[in-house]
């Protein structure tokens, strides 16, 4: 193996570890919001400066190896790709603490409503952002398209949390200041899903050399 595709494969791998950390943050933020658990709370928004070390690392490297290795074609594709999803997931990170410091004031009042689309939310986003970073890896289309055709599914639980809010506000206006940070967390969830989506995007990208954000998705090649 060149000294060129180790560096490839410790890019890949560090790529996979700062995934993994945003995974468990938006695990542990949710959860800190449903068992009312501020040290876990907490314990996110300290974290998140490992995400934004290693987004610093992951550019860092794919920089120096642009400019010393002179990449071609697929290679080249891979560690601009490799950036991009690396700025995705930093995003991904802040919108775990967003939903953590949310947890914090929420957790200080009394329950508005049993968390139920919330964690099934957070359950969706956490499955797509795996499986994209899978679908990055292994180079998966397949995979990578099964993510993005997922993200409605977070959407319409989103709109479901906030029809039961608006209910609640209309009934009691006395709950509206709960209603409206679950509503933040409902929203930070759906961005984190878009996000997901992003990865699964320039996954289709690296493989087809397709670009299809902002664009419906083009039926798969055969």
């Amino acid at each position: 193996m060149s000294i060129f595709d180790e560096e490839l494969m410790q890019l890949k791998k560090t790529i996979l570890r700062m995934g993994a950390m945003v995974e468990n943050a938006l695990k542990d933020s949710v959860r800190s919001l449903v068992e009312r658990d501020n040290d876990l709370a907490k314990s996110v928004i300290e974290k998140d400066h490992q995400i934004n070390a290693l987004d610093v690392e992951i550019d860092e490297a794919s920089i120096r190896m642009i400019a010393l290795r002179q990449p071609c074609a697929g290679d080249l594709r891979f560690i601009t790709t490799a950036m991009k999803i690396t700025t995705d997931l930093e995003r991904m990170g802040d919108l775990a603490v967003n939903i953590a410091e949310r947890a914090l004031e929420l957790n200080e009042e009394p329950i508005l409503k049993p968390y139920i689309d919330i964690p099934r939310m957070r359950e969706i986003a956490q499955g797509m952002t795996r499986d994209a970073l899978n679908a990055f890896v292994g180079r998966d289309q397949r995979l990578a398209r099964d993510v993005i055709m997922r993200d409605d599914e977070v959407d319409d639980l989103k709109h479901e949390v906030l029809r039961e809010l608006l209910f609640f506000m209309i009934q009691d206006p006395s709950t509206a200041s709960r209603a409206m940070k679950i509503s933040f967390v409902a929203q930070y969830l759906e961005r984190f899903a878009d996000h997901a989506t992003n990865l699964a995007e320039m996954v289709v990208y690296l493989v087809a050399g397709k670009m299809i954000r902002h664009m419906e998705l083009p039926a798969e090649d055969s």
